[in-house]
């Protein structure tokens, strides 16, 4: 095991004096392209990576769930019948790291609470509201309690979904010991409702779609309206390329003003164009959207209109061309972020100039944005050469050291031991 599988396993002995049932793990996520356009109903192309957070599981005998991680010293205990009141009206009663796993049991029992005969959970979970019962006979589980201990090496608030590796790990865990018996889908749905209300960020579901789906060597290219989800082969290991992440240390938080704003921003445009969602507007629809709405919502529209179309160009370069192709995409994307979104930060911008300099075929930040990292893509050979390149020009800029790391491509949630 990992030596945040055996923190884990350590934890929850200190916890409980026993040993877990299991462990299950999840990863973190790099975006390869498409920002913001997931809440859009857009398309998105990321793909798990090998830093995993490792949730090791237990049932107790009792109606309580318990809650410890090691990053944070506190212990947090519940009743399972108590969690309805804290979310998603009193979540600031607990601390933030412990919403995600406290959320995650939040959102599957109240997926099960809407299901009844012909009703799945995994129908709840996509929001089917049509009329069904209150209560499906059988479901001894909501009374089971759990205890859960929670150890990760994703970086924290670095752009890599850290909070997606917890729900899928949660997640996977609930769904063995309740007996739920969820597709990997529905999972990522629990997971993103436990970030939208329990923790009260307006995220949609790419991260934790990601975090279920991932594959070896290849991203995960979903549709987020359809849920639809394709695996594209990456070639990175066949074509001698190397995927660095550039972590800023500049930590962000979603659930900050500055993601809300960009997402009321496309709500208005999309409802000013008089669409569902801005998935349904094209780039040749772009020159209308600027006569209907004020410059910032334009800009704000264009962005994610023409991010879509990256994301399908890039798969189609991957698909016809290689990895070598997509350089020039990647950088248009970092381009869009910074002027139209108006997302990126001078460490940012700083770690793409640098890298490009120094050789990446391509770079851009990744995640939400406001801080955390970048990625590029370099030949391996020059991986050295573009760490240093990177570090010495935050160095002249007088900003922190940033933390430089290759990351493969890797497998979803799994069970461990």
């Amino acid at each position: 095991m990992t030596g945040a599988a055996t923190e884990a396993r350590s934890l929850f002995a200190r916890l409980t004096g026993g040993s877990p049932d299991g462990v299950w793990s999840a990863p973190g996520r790099a975006n390869l392209i498409g920002e913001h356009t997931d809440y859009n109903d857009g398309f998105v192309l990321p793909f798990a990576i090998d830093r995993r957070t490792y949730a090791a599981a237990g049932i107790r005998a009792d109606a309580r769930i318990r809650v410890a991680s090691t990053f944070d010293d506190a212990v947090v205990e519940v009743g399972l019948d108590e969690l309805d009141a804290l979310f998603p009206d009193e979540r600031g009663a607990v601390p933030e790291w412990a919403r995600y796993p406290l959320g995650v049991a939040w959102a599957l029992r109240g997926a099960a609470s809407r299901a009844c005969p012909g009703f799945t959970l995994n129908e709840a979970l996509q929001g089917d509201e049509s009329g069904h019962g209150t209560d499906k006979p059988g479901q001894g589980w909501m009374t089971t309690g759990v205890d859960l201990a929670i150890a990760s090496d994703v970086p924290v608030g670095a752009g890599l979904s850290s909070s997606a590796a917890i729900e899928g790990a949660v997640a996977s865990a609930l769904d063995e010991l309740w007996d739920l018996g969820l597709d990997r889908v529905a999972l990522a749905q629990a997971g993103r409702r436990a970030e939208n209300e329990a923790v009260g960020t307006p995220t949609g579901i790419m991260d934790q779609l990601a975090a279920m789906l991932g594959r070896a060597d290849a991203a995960v290219f979903l549709d987020c309206r359809s849920l639809d989800a394709e695996p594209v082969d990456l070639g990175f290991a066949g074509a001698r390329l190397a995927l660095l992440v550039i972590d800023t240390r500049v930590a962000h938080a979603h659930s900050t003003g500055g993601y809300r704003d960009r997402r009321d921003a496309c709500e208005r445009g999309a409802r000013l164009l008089g669409v569902p969602a801005l998935r349904d507007v094209s780039v040749a629809d772009l020159p209308r959207a600027a006569e209907l709405m004020d410059d910032v919502t334009f800009r704000r529209v264009r962005h994610v209109v023409t991010e879509n179309q990256r994301v399908l160009d890039t798969v189609a370069a991957l698909h016809r061309e290689g990895p070598r192709a997509i350089g020039g995409l990647m950088l248009a994307s970092h381009a869009s972020m910074r002027d139209d979104f108006e997302i990126s930060v001078p460490e940012l911008d700083t770690a793409v100039e640098a890298s490009v300099a120094a050789g990446a075929l391509g770079a851009r930040m990744t995640g939400g944005g406001f801080g955390g990292a970048a990625i590029a893509l370099v030949d391996h050979d020059e991986v050295e050469k573009v760490t240093d390149a990177v570090t010495a020009a935050f160095a002249a800029a007088r900003f922190v050291a940033p933390h430089c790391f290759v990351v493969t491509p890797s497998e979803g949630a799994r069970r461990e031991a």
